[in-house]
């Protein structure tokens, strides 16, 4: 969601309730102090910082493999720390340095990564480098990646593509028409309503969608929903579309999307830790749009391989050629949205998630600042524009 996904989280954990999770505990947890799964974006302070990093202690997750470490170090992430201490900046009229700001806006985990090396790695709040943190909308820039991927292996031909060529299903309603293209931007044209203030709205609806009818049942509601708008020409944050273009690339590829960024991204670009992705259903499917959940350094490397244009260390090619230039142009129907990624200027992009997670990137000074947070609210716009003024200082203390 822009806010980020807990749409099926809900209605997943009481569907899944006694399937064994792919993924085993690796650690004892003390289980009282996690957050209630049907109450996500309302834990205590108290409940996010110990449930962030277990979320596969509560949810149904898969596990996305980096491989054997014996065979394939982890990219390698040489320090080069420099002093950030002195660092300040100024924000709706306030000057902060950088305590302040890790403070103030609960960071949990700041890596800055510059020309490839950390200049500057935090945690706080119980957060620790081998910490598994979610995502939650963060995972919409990573499926994004993998539709890149399945284009350049064949399984899709482009972004041009018909949505009802892959799931025909939704042939005769509100999809047809309508483009991968316009599905990725989020300007199908389907109406569509995000606000979690709205019991009756669809992000609210769908998890009890989820658990009726699995995945099939959440592309079928999809399907039914009205036409608002000619596709292409109106923007509309939507989570449910991204669980689309999840399904789309799995009907493409005829396999889970865990398993397929092990192989295309996880395991080539040597990330130094497994990640997982929570499932929406028991029938295995990802929450496309939400919820994976990776160390602070390996959201370092997602940014690093968008950085290299999808490119591994061996000039290997993972996405096709202009990829990267594509999803990060904005579309006719907004100037802040590409395929995926939040757009705040050229060369300057990222991905977002709900409770101050990011990834930003600035492509002129191969600069990636990943934060991890604990925001007290799901969405703030204070506490953004705090975030995107002390990423800019960072910005303009490398250099421009």
């Amino acid at each position: 969601m822009h806010r980020a996904l807990a749409c099926g989280l809900i209605a997943s954990l009481t569907l899944l309730a006694g399937v064994d999770t792919p993924v085993a505990a690796a650690t004892a947890v003390d289980l009282k102090a996690l957050g209630p799964p049907d109450r996500v974006l309302f834990w205590t302070p108290e409940q996010q910082r110990a449930t962030y990093p277990n979320m596969d202690r509560i949810f149904l997750t898969r596990e996305i493999s980096r491989g054997d470490p014996k065979t394939r170090p982890a990219h390698p992430l040489p320090r080069a720390l420099q002093d950030f201490s002195g660092l300040t900046f100024e924000a709706a009229g306030k000057r902060y340095n950088l305590a302040e700001y890790l403070e103030g806006n609960r960071v949990a985990g700041l890596l800055i990564l510059h020309k490839g090396k950390i200049v500057h790695e935090h945690y706080g709040f119980g957060h620790t480098p081998a910490s598994r943190w979610t995502s939650f909308s963060v995972a919409k820039s990573l499926t994004s990646m993998l539709v890149g991927a399945a284009i350049k292996d064949g399984y899709i031909k482009d972004v041009n593509d018909l949505v009802t060529t892959y799931l025909p299903v939704l042939k005769g309603g509100s999809y047809d028409g309508v483009t991968i293209r316009q599905v990725l931007q989020m300007s199908s044209g389907v109406a569509w309503n995000e606000d979690y203030a709205d019991p009756k709205s669809d992000v609210a609806r769908i998890g009890a969608v989820a658990a009726q009818g699995g995945s099939l049942g959440l592309v079928t509601y999809m399907g039914a929903l009205p036409r608002a708008a000619a596709p292409g020409t109106k923007f509309n944050y939507n989570t449910g579309e991204t669980h689309l273009v999840g399904a789309i690339v799995r009907a493409a590829i005829g396999n889970n999307l865990a398993s397929y960024a092990s192989r295309k991204i996880w395991s080539k670009f040597a990330m130094e830790s497994n990640a997982f992705w929570m499932l929406a259903d028991e029938y295995g499917a990802e929450h496309a749009g939400c919820c994976m959940s990776a160390t602070l350094r390996d959201y370092g490397r997602i940014g690093l391989f968008a950085l290299r244009k999808g490119v591994l260390a061996d000039g290997t090619a993972v996405l096709p050629e202009g990829w990267m230039k594509d999803t990060t142009t904005p579309s006719s129907a907004s100037p802040e949205y590409g395929y995926q990624w939040w757009l705040a200027a050229p060369g300057e992009y990222g991905a977002r998630g709900i409770f101050g997670q990011s990834i930003s990137i600035y492509e002129p000074q191969e600069l990636i600042i990943v934060t991890h947070g604990l925001w007290p609210v799901a969405t703030s716009r204070e506490l953004a524009a705090v975030r995107r003024a002390f990423n800019d200082a960072v910005r303009d203390r490398l250099g421009r």
